[in-house]
């Protein structure tokens, strides 16, 4: 009984972690679609977008494995949250990157629901992602 006991000491410090983990998701999905010039959600739910689909998928992967990694290496909540803002900035530049460099007319291939640059899209976030919650091991 001791050790169920023992266990369940970190069940506040999960619901804590998890629900902030929630709302620093739902924050970067609000901030990912604002700063886009094409709005996904519409495209996905409206327009049934395969391209803009996959590309916000990526997105918010990406943006949890970074997260991932603010929570496993945090010290406390609030460097959690700090670290967890940084992987938000991280993950938003990585498309302004992709969008004005390789890419420049990645919004418009989106529109046009041309799956190759949701899959680019995609994949460039969550490979961001990874680099992002490695560069957060300290």
């Amino acid at each position: 009984m001791e050790v169920l006991q023992q266990s369940l000491l970190g069940l506040i410090d999960f619901v804590i972690y998890f629900g902030i983990s929630l709302v620093l998701l739902l924050g970067f999905k609000w901030a990912y679609t604002l700063v886009t010039p094409h709005d996904e959600w519409e495209l996905v739910k409206e327009k049934h977008s395969t391209a803009a689909a996959i590309g916000l998928v990526g997105a918010v992967i990406g943006f949890s494995i970074a997260l991932a990694g603010a929570a496993s290496n945090s010290v406390s909540l609030v460097d959690f949250v700090i670290w967890g803002v940084v992987a938000l900035i991280a993950q938003l530049l990585a498309f302004a990157f992709l969008r004005f460099t390789f890419m420049p007319r990645i919004a418009e291939r989106i529109n046009n629901d041309e799956v190759s640059a949701g899959i680019m899209l995609g994949g460039v976030s969550v490979a961001v992602g990874l680099l992002n919650a490695a560069c957060m091991t300290y």
